[in-house]
């Protein structure tokens, strides 16, 4: 490996034949392996190239990271967050060039790249209270002359497996835990963006860890496999499609790892007559065309009841038509492109299946013509009426700025429908009614539910929950449940007689 002095990737001063680094016992390394173009989708600009790094370069960064496990778990909790108050005056610092980093490379909004930054630095907030989140619990007395404890102990070397969509904010949904846990880390961020990861790798290479503590790897699915075969990763944090997610949960719990495996979705929002159409129009539209609809709670299907469906017909396609789609770098547009040409193309195909089951194409945003942008990934947004709730593409991650429209006669129907679907990820209500809130939320079967609420996102100290196939596992990112997830718990039972002290 060759070690190179660099303490960040400037992307402005990269060009089409930079190979990225990885970044293992705290030195940046040129990988043997090829090489993928990254590409702006919104210019076709290159900005680099991603290493597809080999078994051998992933097995140097862990075990690199296991070299350095002993001594990291013995530094007090207390110290290792000083890391992690550190690294947010970074973060702070340095957040606008990452999010300018993030929507050249993946294609959302400036200001939602700004917004996806606030999430990792609250996640990294969050973890700087480990001392006291990591806490174990004791017993006195448990009989006569005996004491019981509980302890929780770091596991070791961890991996964090990235997807495309949220660059900056999802590796620190994981990241700043395990390490305030006192565990050891490898980043495999997406291949897609992996200049944002770089970037930020550039801001810890910066807080002197100790070498090892936190390793990144560039790569693909080699890369991927050799995480979750390597013997010495004890756990596998994931996100990404639920077929890929299945998989990897599968890899990891045959190789004897704990893993974490968020997967996709198809959310559905349920729109009552007595909610305030004005708002749920707004909401409904950031949650279906924000990110280009590239994001795990994005609302997929609305699901009208009673009188609400002409209103909120009418309203969310006068809205979705006057959306400014454009390069998410230009002042005032509000929706950017997807990620890739393939992404393109299987979304405008799968909006041809909702036409063919019988939907509407109400708005149609495919092959749309951005002026100085003509061959970048944009589709606006798109809206088919009547979709068929029993279809294949009701039941179908889309992932892209794609609603379909169903109509119901009641919210009992609507929530049956809900939960009929194979995914569980998110489920929204809009309604002025409390008593049809509480029955939503008592029946509803996803893991993030919101009212009057278009993106039930849940803040870094709740867990990023997720039921059926949107999440593998049983414990889930952020908060509590991250803190649990990244240490193992020893009980401790002690005697201590009396006369056994009368000795000395």
């Amino acid at each position: 490996m060759l070690g190179v002095d660099l303490l960040w990737i400037d992307l402005p001063s990269m060009t089409a034949a930079t190979p990225l680094l990885n970044y293992i016992n705290g030195t940046w390394c040129a990988s043997a392996a090829d090489c993928l173009p990254v590409i702006n989708p919104a210019t076709l600009d290159p900005l680099g190239q991603v290493p597809l790094s080999t078994a051998a370069e992933v097995d140097a960064a862990v075990q690199a990271g296991q070299a350095a496990f002993p001594g990291w778990r013995r530094i007090p909790p207390t110290d290792r967050v000083r890391y992690l108050f550190h690294l947010r005056q970074l973060l702070e610092q340095d957040r606008e060039a990452i999010a300018h980093i993030i929507t050249q490379e993946c294609g959302k909004t400036l200001a939602e790249s700004r917004g996806e930054l606030q999430r990792a630095i609250e996640n990294v907030e969050v973890a700087c209270g480990i001392p006291m989140l990591m806490q174990g619990y004791n017993s006195e007395d448990i009989a006569r002359g005996i004491d019981e404890t509980m302890i929780r102990q770091p596991l070791g070397v961890t991996a964090i497996i990235a997807p495309f969509n949220f660059p900056g904010m999802i590796p620190f949904w994981f990241l700043p835990y395990a390490i305030a846990c006192g565990n050891t880390c490898v980043i495999k961020p997406s291949e897609k963006v992996p200049l944002t990861m770089q970037r930020i790798m550039g801001l810890i290479h910066q807080l002197d860890l100790p070498p090892g503590v936190v390793n990144l790897v560039h790569g693909a699915k080699d890369a991927v496999d050799a995480l979750l075969d390597h013997p010495l990763v004890r756990a596998i944090s994931f996100v990404g499609s639920s077929p890929v997610a299945r998989y990897v949960y599968s890899r990891a719990a045959a190789a004897g790892k704990r893993a974490q495996c968020q997967g996709g979705a198809k959310n559905p929002v349920i729109v009552l007559p007595d909610a305030d159409m004005d708002m749920t129009t707004r909401i409904m539209a950031d949650s279906a065309f924000g990110c280009a609809g590239q994001r795990c709670l994005a609302a997929s299907i609305a699901i009208t009841v009673g009188p609400a469906k002409d209103h909120f017909t009418e309203a969310i396609a006068s809205v979705a038509e006057s959306r400014k789609v454009g390069y998410g770098l230009d002042e005032g547009v509000q929706m950017g492109t997807v990620i890739s040409a393939q992404s393109k193309m299987r979304i405008e195909a799968l909006i041809q299946q909702g036409a063919d089951e019988g939907a509407k194409i109400l708005i149609d945003g495919r092959r749309p013509q951005i002026p100085g942008y003509e061959q970048g990934h944009f589709i606006r947004p798109t809206i088919l009426q009547d979709l068929d709730p029993a279809g294949d593409l009701a039941r179908t991650e889309i992932f892209g700025p794609v609603l379909g429209l169903i109509h119901l006669d009641t919210i009992e129907e609507a929530i049956a429908l809900i939960n009929r679907g194979q995914y569980g990820n998110m489920a929204c209500l809009f309604t002025s009614s409390g008593a049809a809130a509480r029955q939503f939320r008592y029946e509803a079967e996803a893991g993030n539910i919101g009212i009057n609420i278009g993106v039930a996102a849940p803040m870094a100290f709740f867990p990023f929950s997720g039921w059926k196939d949107s999440f593998f596992g049983d414990l889930h990112g952020q908060g509590q449940h991250a803190v649990e997830f990244f240490t193992q718990t020893k009980v401790v039972i002690e005697r201590w007689p009396q006369e056994w002290s009368r000795r000395f």
